[in-house]
């Protein structure tokens, strides 16, 4: 595994693509923290892996996503409380600027071998290669990128780093 510390160096000036979940969190957490401990879709998140993420990002020139990406994050906030959706979604709105979004055809992202990860996977991977470090929670996929030649940082692993030096 490479050095996440190099890692984050290495790609602060290029940018990072940042996967579906970690995303969600960050934008969810940022609208409003409590939903960290109380919407279903971030149970696996805490607090300190909030402040974590918004961290590690803060080192990052620019955040890459993929139109793939935002409709996943979009539609896993659906799980936002219904009074609570229209304000959610009119301020997710307006922050999704601060993100660079790049496209990839789907025929291009599912001609190679990525297809067997689905379509959002298979972009952020064709999106990626040679460019940028790319950022999960998604062990499998985090293992096939790095197998592929394409950075990749498990937020797991981070997380672990980061809480050991502690």
């Amino acid at each position: 595994m490479t050095d996440p510390a190099k890692q984050l160096r290495a790609y602060g000036r290029r940018g990072v693509v940042v996967d579906a979940n970690l995303l969600l969190l960050l934008f969810l957490g940022s609208y409003d923290r409590r939903q960290i401990s109380t919407n279903k879709r971030l149970a696996k998140f805490s607090d300190d892996d909030f402040d974590l993420l918004t961290k590690v990002l803060k080192l990052f020139s620019q955040i890459i996503t993929t139109p793939n990406v935002l409709t996943e994050v979009s539609n896993l906030s659906n799980a936002i409380p219904d009074t609570k959706k229209a304000t959610y979604f009119a301020w997710f709105a307006s922050h999704v600027s601060v993100l660079q979004e790049e496209y990839v055809p789907s025929t291009i992202a599912l001609g190679n071998r990525w297809f067997r990860f689905g379509l959002t996977d298979a972009g952020i991977a064709e999106i990626a290669k040679n460019r940028y470090l790319v950022l999960t929670d998604d062990l499998r996929l985090s293992y096939a990128l790095q197998s592929d030649g394409i950075d990749s940082l498990n937020f797991t692993h981070l997380r672990e780093m980061v809480f050991a030096t502690q």
